[in-house]
Parts: C-alpha cells; structure tokens; sequence
C-alpha cells in the first residue's frame, strides 16, 4: 500500500511540476527582470544617463550615490501618459491596436544634512526615499490571420495527450461532472475545457494517440488573439549617501519591488470546416492575474575627477520577487450550428514561485560645463542566462532560460545646455536584446527630449518626451503553439515633473 502512494505522490508531483513550467516561461521571467526608461521628466529627457551626475530623485536608482549631490532638501512627483502602439503582422495579415494610459507614476524625496565642520571627512549625508513605475504593462495587443496549416487545436491536445511522462489524461476526468473542474490540476483542467469545446475527442482507433482532433485537416484556419494586459512594476528605494572629502559621493540602496499584472486573453479559431455538421469556430478566454513582491539593495559611488568631470560606479543585486497566479477560463465553441459555452466560474491558484534577476553594474562619465550644461554616458550589462525560477520543478526551464538568453548591454546617452531659468534637453538610448538569437525579440532603441522651467522660489518644472521600438515575436497563446506573429512596438510617452527645493 506504501508502495502505491508513494508512486501516486510521485506522479501527482511531476504533474504538478510541468503544470508550473507550463505556466510560466523565459518571456515571464523577463516582464519582472527588465526595467523600462521610467522616472521624472528631468531623467526620462536625458534618457536616464544621470549615473555619474547625479541631484535627481530618479539618478538614486541607477547610481545611490546620486542623492549625495543634491545642495537642499527636495522633492519631485511625476504624472505620465502612455501611448503604445502595436502592428502586428500573422501570415501576411497586419493589424494595428493603440493603447493609452495616465498616471502618477514617481514621487520622492531626498534630506540633507550639512557638517558645518570644516575639513571633516563627511561634509554631509542625505536620506531619500523615491517610488517608481520602473514598468508599465498597460498594453493592448491584436492579432489575426489566416494559418495555412496550423490549428490551435494543438494547444488543447498537448496536455490531453500527455506532457512528459505521466500519460493522457484519463477519460473519466474529461467527462467528469462540471462540479469536479476546481479540484482539477491545471493540465486536467485544459484538456477538460479543449474536450467540452469539442476541439477532440477520444480515439476509437488501436493506433495513434489517445485523443484526437475533431478539426477538419483542411488548413486555412482563421485565427485570432486578443491580448489585454494590465498592471505594473514598482520600486521603493530606502536610499543613504554622502559626500566624503568634496572628491567622493557614496551611497546605498534598500529596495521593495511590487508586482501586479494582469493578461486577458481571448483565443478564436474558425477552423474552416464548409459543412453544415461538426465543428465550426471556438474561442478561450483566459484571464491571468500575478502578483507579488520582493527585494533588493544598490550600491554606488560617483568620484569628481576634476571640477567638470565625474565618474561614476554602481551595482545592483538580483532582485528575489516572489509571485503568484490566479487563473479563470472560459470556453465557447460552435458544434453542429449550435453555439455552447463552458464557464467553471472557479479560479486556479498556482503555489508560490520565486524569480531571481541578474545582478545589473553600470559605468557612467559625465562632463559639466560649470552653469551652462553637461553631457552625460552610461552603460549598464547583465547576464540574462543568470534569470532563474527557484525550486527543483523548475530544472527544465532555468536550462532553457541559461541556454536561450545572455548577457545583454544598454547604453544611455543623454545632454542638457541652461539658458538662464531655461533648460533644453535630450537623449538617446539602445538596450541590447537579452536573447541569444536576437531574431526573437530585437534590441530596443529610444529617443528622448525635454525642456524645464524654473519657477522661482526653489521649485521647477520639467516636461519630457520619449520615444521607443522594438520588433518581437510574439505566439497568439502558450505553450504549445509555434507560429508568432511578427509585431513592432512603438512607446510614445509625455512626462510632466514638479520639483521644490526647500
């Protein structure tokens, strides 16, 4: 009898392994690993090449030491709209879908504390705190197109069939009652939704697989993924610096990371069946909602090699964010002219995962024109093969996250020239594709530019404007499906600061 639930629990723990590997993938791991060019307008005009120079509530998150370079008290809230255009290209059909989206998206501080003392080691040290957006996941993606030899029915009988080695999924599940669906594990319960949208059905023949698709093997099939997601990535950086001998500004970091991110998706297949019997059209809708935290901690140090020019150092530890998932589907399907619709009205909770990011160092020089303006580079690097999920179930996919994505460069540049009260500036940005074959997701470039006004009395406002690319690959549903659409995003932000100095 031991013997027997000893190999139950093995089984029922493999299942539940390739469910959570199924569940999430490289793509996942980088939505909560790859930060976007967020902050204050100030920053984002610049591109964020603010490493080495630092007095920004937003330069704290690239380089700690930042704040050490502020002469007053301070603080800066930033509002931002976003607009995210998405073409997406699938066998010859393009279609285009905007999205837009308006919020608060940075406040901070920062606390200055002089040592009148004159020749002291540290002449001062600040305290700030500053929240960002560091990533926003509003988006809404539309993709549709004529497959001429793929049907999503894939999708369903990959885990009706079998994943690994535990076997098909038994009948009795498939024609279980309805009531049973919530205690279902993940993979039971896509086989049970492909089942009741009559995608297959059992095989009566000897040979072959245990199930079978009930779509015509004609090809052509209309297919289209609508894709709707929500959400961001926020950061509370607890930030100490200071300024040792009028040369060297140290600072550090304690970082608290939020995730909140929700995708709908809605999955339709005509599966061009010219018959007035079988089955016609069907469509899955799945709404996922993860969330969670974590943290991390940044060190820096920016050194004045001459009055004009900086240099400027810092590292940031993987982040270790701890998530979960709330899954709820719905199936519709079209059988024999007759539309039916499967809706459990239940929520799958996914176990607890953890993600760890690669650590991130950057280098930054600056050069400042005294009262006139500065120029300012960094270049930050990462090894995005260093991604991992923790736990033993997920051998399989850090293999694939090791041997798929790898060390990625981004470089900022960015300038302002001070015309009195007046500030111009602008910025330009590349980020390196953290895949190995680039084809997948390309390299990311952006421009940026803005301009500040400053109001008297101490306070200052900023507005900037930031553009970005990026050409993906992109699969109208995981896993199982391997044709993508070609899609090509652009980001169009606007970016309003206000600052007072006290």
């Amino acid at each position: 009898m031991k013997k027997y639930l000893f190999c139950a629990a093995i089984m029922l723990a493999a299942t539940a392994a390739h469910a959570q590997q199924d569940l999430n993938s490289a793509a996942d791991a980088l939505r909560y690993t790859q930060d976007n060019l967020t902050g204050t307008a100030r920053f984002r005009a610049m591109s964020g090449a603010f490493g080495a120079v630092g007095g920004d509530m937003s330069s704290i998150g690239v380089n700690p030491a930042g704040s050490a370079i502020f002469l007053y008290n301070s603080g800066t809230a930033t509002v931002s709209s976003y607009n995210v255009s998405n073409k997406a290209n699938y066998f010859g059909t393009s279609q285009k879908q905007n999205d837009n989206s308006f919020d608060l998206n940075q406040v901070g501080a920062v606390f200055v504390f002089n040592n009148a003392k004159e020749g002291a080691f540290m002449n001062k040290f600040t305290l700030g705190f500053n929240y960002e957006n560091t990533n926003s996941f509003e988006n809404t993606l539309n993709i549709r197109g004529v497959n001429p030899t793929n049907s999503l029915d894939r999708y369903f009988l990959r885990y009706a069939n079998g994943i690994g080695n535990e076997g098909p999924v038994a009948d009795e599940v498939l024609s279980g009652n309805s009531n049973d669906y919530v205690s279902y594990s993940f993979i039971d319960q896509q086989a049970y939704l492909g089942y009741n949208a009559y995608v297959f059905d059992p095989n009566t023949s000897p040979v072959g697989a245990p199930y079978v698709s009930n779509v015509p093997a004609r090809g052509n099939y209309y297919q289209e993924s609508y894709i709707n997601t929500t959400g961001f990535n926020g950061k509370v950086a607890l930030n100490f610096a200071a300024q040792l001998k009028e040369k060297l500004y140290v600072g550090a970091n304690i970082n608290v990371h939020f995730a909140d991110y929700i995708n709908t998706t809605s999955l339709y297949e005509d599966t061009n069946n010219p018959n007035t019997t079988g089955l016609q059209w069907y469509q899955l809708d799945t709404r996922r909602y993860t969330y969670g935290g974590g943290v991390s901690f940044n060190v820096g140090a920016i050194a004045k090699v001459t009055e004009a020019f900086r240099v400027g150092l810092a590292y940031e530890s993987p982040t270790w964010l701890r998530l979960q998932d709330e899954i709820t589907q719905s199936v519709t399907a079209n059988n024999d002219g007759t539309t039916t619709g499967y809706n459990p009205g239940a929520t799958f909770v996914t176990d607890d995962y953890t993600i760890k990011s690669p650590s991130k160092y950057t280098g930054s020089l600056a050069y400042i024109f005294g009262k006139s303006g500065l120029l300012s580079v960094d270049y930050a690097l990462r090894n995005y093969g260093n991604t991992k999920y923790t736990g033993n179930k997920y051998t399989a996919l850090n293999t694939e996250l090791a041997n798929t994505l790898d060390w990625a460069g981004e470089l900022r540049i960015g300038g302002e020239y001070r015309i009195k009260a007046f500030s111009l500036r602008g910025g330009y940005r590349y980020q390196q594709s953290p895949y190995k074959n680039s084809g997948s997701v390309g390299g990311l470039t952006g421009a940026t530019a803005g301009f500040g006004f400053a109001l008297g009395g101490g306070s200052r406002l900023d507005l900037a404007y930031s553009w970005y690319q990026r050409k993906t690959n992109t699969a109208l549903f995981t896993p199982g499906l391997t044709d993508a659409a070609r899609v090509n995003t652009t980001g169009n932000n606007i970016i309003l600061s206000y600052t007072i100095d006290l």
